[in-house]
């Protein structure tokens, strides 16, 4: 069997005892660069993978995949539009809503919040509410009832447990023998929700929609319908193809729209980070060529007798790209061994971390998730192994195209 030389001799350059120690020490920096590079790379984009999937199911689990409202004030007909959107092979559930602003009080203690009507036997059918009471139950919540639910962090600012009485105003004023006064209804505790997110675990407050209405004085009207798809990513084309089979003047808005924001600021983040941290790797790589160019000048001799034994300029290049390229390769490996270890222990070693140092890394009340969640996709691992790969063997083509260029009688001349 024939082997290529080229590869023995690249090889056995790599393995060879250097007299040269300080090549050697350049070497392995390189490797390690390009490890860290890559364990950098694919544990902090599983992290931003992991952060957009827990920011989008918890925002989806309290919102909603498309709504439909009115143009202007409420839906009167709002049942006859959800049979009607109901006939769409895409929509897996619909639900009426009420939205508006409020103020809570209850004692000396005062928060403005978001006020939200619903029917309790639909709604756990479009969201996820159902499946985050830390106390109470949607199902508590009944026509003139005048029963509410707080999130967690609401009702611990408060300090409201079940059964506490609690004052709901809302910006609407009434006209009494006493003067315009602001309109508010006494309402009970009877549930609290947790769902994880500050926004609405802060900010959100549940009432019967029928409550809702006489307390906004909409009579039979709602805000609009709400809606949950079977695939949530269809949303933008089933609220283009309902607002235009649906007759009459409506508003259907979709997630993508309405949250846009968010999910945009985590996909310019992902990238912004891979173009930073890719610098990582493209510094080792750049240590690889002062690697290879001190090689290179410590073998001018070797090269010579090569060349005179009939190695072609080809082949001494293609020697130097191999030794260059097996940095580069183990250091991939490395990193992706490294990276994909991290990427899937990260939630299991920060809370340690925290509690090492005493510190909460990302506080509930200042961003919209309090943990560190990581999702590895194989994708990633991918592209990141590929863009690792071809940097060092970029890195590799100066060098060994400087060997090539090495005349025997001049590289003999004080041997």
């Amino acid at each position: 069997m024939h082997h290529p030389y080229e590869l023995y001799a690249g090889l056995r350059y790599t393995r060879a005892k250097r007299r040269n120690h300080f090549i050697s020490f350049i070497s392995l920096v390189s490797m390690l660069g390009i490890a860290i590079g890559v364990t950098a790379l694919i544990t902090v984009l599983s992290v931003m993978n992991g952060f957009e999937r827990e920011l989008r199911t918890r925002i989806l689990g309290m919102a909603s995949h498309a709504t439909i409202s009115a143009f202007r004030g409420g839906l009167d007909n709002w049942r006859a539009v959800a049979e009607q959107a109901a006939h769409h092979p895409q929509i897996a559930a619909l639900a009426p809503y009420i939205e508006g602003e409020g103020m809570v009080k209850i004692g000396g203690e005062l928060s403005g919040t978001l006020l939200r009507g619903i029917l309790p036997e639909e709604e756990i059918r479009v969201s996820d509410i159902g499946q985050h009471m830390k106390a109470g139950s949607l199902d508590t919540l009944t026509p003139g009832s005048y029963n509410i639910v707080l999130g967690y962090e609401l009702a611990t600012a408060l300090g409201a447990t079940l059964g506490d009485k609690i004052d709901l105003m809302i910006p609407q004023a009434s006209v009494t023998p006493a003067g315009v006064l602001p309109r508010f209804r006494r309402f009970t505790v009877t549930g609290v929700f947790r769902v994880g997110m500050y926004e609405f675990d802060r900010g959100l407050v549940l009432i019967h929609l029928a409550d809702a209405q006489a307390l906004l004085r909409m009579g039979e009207s709602v805000t609009g319908v709400r809606l949950r798809l079977h695939d949530l990513f269809d949303a933008p084309r089933v609220a283009r193809e309902l607002a235009g089979e649906l007759p009459g003047m409506y508003y259907v808005n979709d997630w993508t729209r309405s949250h846009a924001n968010f999910f945009r600021a985590v996909r310019t983040e992902k990238m912004v980070m891979f173009i930073i941290l890719s610098l990582i790797v493209g510094v080792a790589a750049f240590n690889i060529v002062s690697t290879l160019v001190m090689v290179v000048q410590d073998k001018q001799a070797d090269i010579a007798i090569l060349r005179t034994l009939g190695a072609t300029p080809r082949s001494i290049m293609a020697i130097f790209m191999v030794q260059g390229s097996i940095i580069g390769v183990v250091g991939t490996l490395l990193g992706v061994a490294g990276g994909i270890a991290l990427a899937l222990n990260v939630e299991s070693l920060v809370p340690l971390l925290e509690r090492l140092t005493g510190q909460h890394f990302l506080s509930p009340d200042v961003y919209y998730i309090s943990d560190l969640p990581s999702e590895l996709k194989s994708t990633d691992v991918v592209r990141i192994a590929a863009l690792s790969l071809s940097l060092g063997l970029l890195s590799t083509l100066y060098p060994a195209w400087r060997a090539s260029r090495v005349q025997p009688a001049e590289a003999l001349r004080y041997e």
